[in-house]
C-alpha cells in the first residue's frame, strides 16, 4: 500500500485550469480518471488525511503510485476527454456500466447498395440506421412483419440475395409481396433505397404525413373506381396503424425524449432508460454497475449520459440525442453536460428533472423498472451456490469464526418518533432467506425512543424463549427472569400486510417452534452501542457460543463486541454483499410491520375493541344505524334488532360505547364544516388522523 505523500505534486505545481487527471499504480496502469473545473483544489483534496477521505477514495489513493493531468480549454472538453480516457484505459476505480443483457435493435443497412432490414446486436456500425433497443427480438420481428406489407424492403442475407440473382428467381417473400425483389430486377436500386428510407422515416416517428398520403391515394383510387388498389391501400393503412399500436402513446404532445432513472444501494447501482419518440416508447435498455468510487446519484447520471451518448457515431448523433433528456438528479455542474449534449445533437437539448404531469408519471415507471432490475440482479447474484459459499467463507475469515455461519439472524428496530416501536428478526440459511423463520416483535418493556434498550429487550426475549425450549428437553436450565415475554409469531392477520410464509418447524405436540435452534452469527443493524446491548443480553442469559457483529450503514463497517475499531471488508467482497442483503431485509421487514401497525392504530374505531364483535357484525351495526352517533344513542333492544346481534352482544356494545367519551366530530378541512353524521366515523377518526403530521421514519 503506497503512501500518497510520496507522489504528491509540489505546492503550486498543479494548475488552476480545467483539466483531466489520471492516477496510475506502481505498474503504470491507469486506475482512475477524473475531471475538474479547477485541477488544483480537486487534486489537493485527494492528499488530505486518509481518515477524512471516503473509504473508496482512500483505497484508490493508497493503491496509486503517481498522478498526472492534462489541461484543456473548457469544461466541455474535459468531459469529452474524461470519457475517451475511461474507454481507452478501463480504470478499475471508475464507475463503468455493464449491460445486464444484450439488447436487440432494428437495423437498416443503408451502407449497402440494396439496404436490408434485420435484427442486430452489439456495437453500432457506420452507415447503419438503428431503432430501439427492444426488450425482445420477437417484438422487432412482429413490427417488421407488419411494415413489410407497406415497405417491402429486403430482409434476406447476402448469401440468399446472391443466390436469387444467380437463378433469376426471388425467394418466398418476393412472391407474397413482402419484398420488392430487387434481386431479380423488379425494382431498381434507387427505388429500393427509397423504400428503405421511407421505412426509416416511419420508424423514426414521422408517421402522420405518410398515413395521410396513403389515405389520399386510397380516396383517389376509390373515386377512379380502382377498387382493388383502394382495398390494398386500405389494408396497408391498417397494417401501419397496427404497427403503431404496438407502442402505446405515453406522452400526448409527440415528445422526443429519453428518460433515465437510477436505483442504488451502497455497493451497486442500476440504470434504466426509456427512449420515447413521437410520444411512444420506442426502446428500453438497462445497465448495472459496481459503485467503485465515491459517487452520488448526480454523478451516476453523468456517467450514464456519457456512456449512452458518447459512443454514438457522428452521423447518428442527431438521432440518438433527443430534444429532451429527463433525469432524477442534475449533474454538477450542469452547464458543461448540457453544452456537450447540445453539441452532439446540433441544437439545444433540455436536460432537467420532470416536476409534474405525464412526464413525471412516466419517470416513476422508469424508476420502478430500475428498482426491479437492481433487485433481479441481486437475486441472480445471490442464487449462485459458489458465490454464496465464498461469501460465507469470507465472513468467517473476517470475523475469525471457527466455521462458516450457515444460519445468520439479523435484528432491526423501527419506530416513528418513538411511537409504534417494533423490531424484526430475519433468518438466512446457507446464504438464502428463510422467510418461514422471520419474526416480529413489539417493544413492550418501556415507552419512548431508545434503540439500544430496544435491541437489548429483543435479543433477551428471543434467546430466553430458545432457552425455555431447551429446558423442556432437559438440555439447559433457564436463568430466572422477571419478564419471559416471547416474540410475536407471524399469523394469518399479519401476513395480509406483509406476505410471509408462516409455515415452520413443529415440535412433538404439533405446536410451531418459534426458535428451532440458535444462529451461528447474530447481526444487529447499527454500530458499537447496538452491538454492546446485544452482547450484554447474551451474557445475562449465559450464552457464549453465538458470534455477534453489527453492520453500520453509513460506511458499511462491521463492528465486533469490545473492539474500538471496525472490520472493513473490501468493497468487492461477497461477504460484505451478503451481510448487506441480510441487513436490508431486516430493515424492510421492520419498516413494513411498523407501517402496518401505525396504519391500524390511526384507523381504529371505537367498535374495534369491543370483545366478541368481529368485522362482519361491526359493519352490520354501522349499516343499520348509519353512524356511530346513532348507535351510541340506541337502546339494547334496538341493537338486538340488527340481524346476527344477540342480547348479550348488544349489552356489551351498549356498555362499551356508554363508558367512552364521544370522539371529536369530523371536520371538513377544506370548508371548516363540522360533519355531524359520518357513516364511517367508527372506522376512521378523521379529525384525529388529519392532525397527524407526517414525519420521517427511523429504522
Amino acid at each position: 500500500m503506497a503512501d500518497p505523500s510520496t507522489y504528491r505534486p509540489a505546492p503550486g505545481a498543479i494548475p488552476t485550469s480545467p483539466g483531466v487527471y489520471k492516477f496510475r499504480d506502481a505498474h503504470g496502469r491507469v486506475i482512475y480518471v477524473g475531471k475538474a473545473k479547477s485541477l488544483r483544489p480537486r487534486l489537493s483534496s485527494y492528499f488530505q488525511d486518509l481518515a477524512g477521505l471516503h473509504p473508496r477514495t482512500a483505497t484508490m489513493v493508497t493503491t496509486a503510485a503517481s498522478v498526472e493531468w492534462t489541461v484543456v480549454a473548457t469544461e466541455v472538453e474535459a468531459l469529452q476527454l474524461e470519457y475517451s480516457w475511461i474507454k481507452e484505459f478501463d480504470p478499475r476505480f471508475n464507475v463503468k456500466y455493464r449491460d445486464d443483457k444484450s439488447y436487440p435493435e432494428l437495423a437498416v443497412t443503408l451502407n449497402e447498395e440494396y439496404p436490408r432490414v434485420q435484427v442486430m446486436r452489439g456495437a453500432h456500425k457506420k452507415g447503419v440506421r438503428y431503432f430501439g433497443p427492444y426488450g425482445h427480438a420477437w417484438a422487432i420481428r412482429e413490427t417488421v412483419d407488419l411494415l413489410l406489407r407497406v415497405f417491402p424492403v429486403r430482409t434476406c442475407s447476402n448469401g440468399v440475395f446472391k443466390r436469387a440473382r444467380q437463378v433469376g428467381r426471388p425467394c418466398l417473400l418476393g412472391y407474397i409481396g413482402k419484398c420488392a425483389a430487387p434481386c431479380v430486377g423488379k425494382v431498381s436500386a434507387d427505388e429500393h433505397r427509397e423504400l428503405a428510407e421511407d421505412f426509416c422515416d416511419f420508424m423514426a416517428g414521422r408517421t402522420g404525413n405518410y398515413l395521410r398520403r396513403l389515405e389520399d391515394q386510397m380516396q383517389e383510387a376509390a373515386a377512379e373506381m380502382e377498387y382493388e388498389r383502394a382495398a390494398r391501400l386500405r389494408d396497408d393503412i391498417g397494417a401501419l396503424k397496427r404497427a403503431m399500436e404496438k407502442n402505446a402513446i405515453v406522452l400526448a404532445d409527440a415528445t422526443d425524449a429519453d428518460l433515465l432513472a437510477v436505483a442504488e444501494d451502497e455497493l451497486e447501482a442500476a440504470v434504466q432508460i426509456f427512449h420515447v419518440r413521437g410520444g411512444r416508447v420506442r426502446g428500453q435498455r438497462g445497465w448495472v454497475t459496481d459503485k467503485v468510487e465515491d459517487v452520488d446519484t448526480a454523478g451516476l447520471v453523468e456517467h450514464a449520459l456519457q456512456q449512452l451518448y458518447g459512443g454514438a457515431a457522428a452521423e447518428e448523433r442527431n438521432e440518438s440525442v433527443p430534444r429532451e433528456v429527463l433525469v432524477p438528479a442534475l449533474p454538477e455542474p450542469l452547464g458543461p453536460v448540457r453544452e456537450w449534449l447540445s453539441g452532439l445533437r446540433g441544437s439545444q437539448v433540455d436536460l432537467r428533472i420532470p416536476q409534474r404531469g405525464d412526464k413525471k408519471d412516466l419517470m416513476a415507471t422508469v424508476q420502478r423498472n430500475a428498482q426491479q432490475a437492481l433487485a433481479l440482479h441481486k437475486t441472480k447474484r445471490a442464487s449462485d451456490l459458489t458465490t454464496r459459499s465464498r461469501a460465507l467463507q469470507e465472513i468467517a475469515d473476517a470475523l475469525e469464526l471457527d466455521s462458516v455461519p450457515l444460519r445468520i439472524e439479523c435484528y432491526d428496530i423501527s419506530h416513528l418518533q418513538g411511537e409504534d416501536v417494533v423490531a424484526s428478526m430475519v433468518v438466512f440459511e446457507d446464504g438464502l432467506a428463510r422467510k418461514s423463520e422471520y419474526r416480529r416483535f413489539q417493544i413492550r418493556g418501556f415507552e419512548g425512543q431508545d434503540d439500544v434498550r430496544s435491541m437489548h429487550e429483543v435479543i433477551s426475549r428471543r434467546f430466553r424463549r430458545y432457552l425455555q425450549e431447551r429446558e423442556q428437553t432437559g438440555e439447559w436450565a433457564v436463568p430466572e427472569a422477571d419478564d419471559p415475554v416471547t416474540a410475536e409469531p407471524i399469523t394469518a392477520d399479519s401476513v395480509t400486510a406483509d406476505p410471509v410464509t408462516a409455515v415452520g418447524a413443529r415440535d412433538e405436540d404439533g405446536r410451531p417452534k418459534r426458535f428451532a435452534y440458535p444462529p451461528q452469527l447474530l447481526v444487529v443493524d447499527g454500530g458499537q452501542p447496538q452491538v454492546a446491548a446485544a452482547k450484554r443480553a447474551l451474557e445475562e442469559l449465559g450464552i457464549d457460543d453465538v458470534a455477534l457483529c453489527g453492520l453500520a450503514k453509513r460506511l458499511e463497517e462491521v463492528w465486533l463486541p469490545g473492539e474500538d475499531d471496525p472490520v472493513v471488508l473490501p468493497r468487492s467482497s461477497e461477504g460484505l454483499y451478503l451481510l448487506q442483503r441480510v441487513r436490508d431485509e431486516a430493515h424492510r421487514f421492520a419498516i413494513s410491520y411498523q407501517r402496518n401497525k401505525r396504519s391500524k392504530r390511526l384507523t381504529a374505531g371505537e367498535l374495534d375493541s369491543v370483545p366478541g364483535l368481529g368485522e362482519t357484525r361491526r359493519r352490520a351495526l354501522l349499516k343499520h344505524f348509519g353512524s356511530l352517533k346513532k348507535l351510541r344513542a340506541a337502546t339494547v333492544d334496538e341493537i338486538c334488532a340488527v340481524p346476527g346481534i344477540g342480547r348479550r352482544t348488544a349489552e356489551t356494545v351498549a356498555a362499551a360505547l356508554s363508558s367512552r367519551t364521544p370522539a371529536a366530530p369530523a371536520v371538513n378541512t377544506a370548508t371548516g364544516e363540522i360533519i355531524e353524521d359520518r357513516p364511517d366515523q367508527a372506522a376512521e377518526p378523521v379529525a384525529a388522523a388529519s392532525q397527524t403530521a407526517p414525519s420521517q421514519e427511523t429504522p
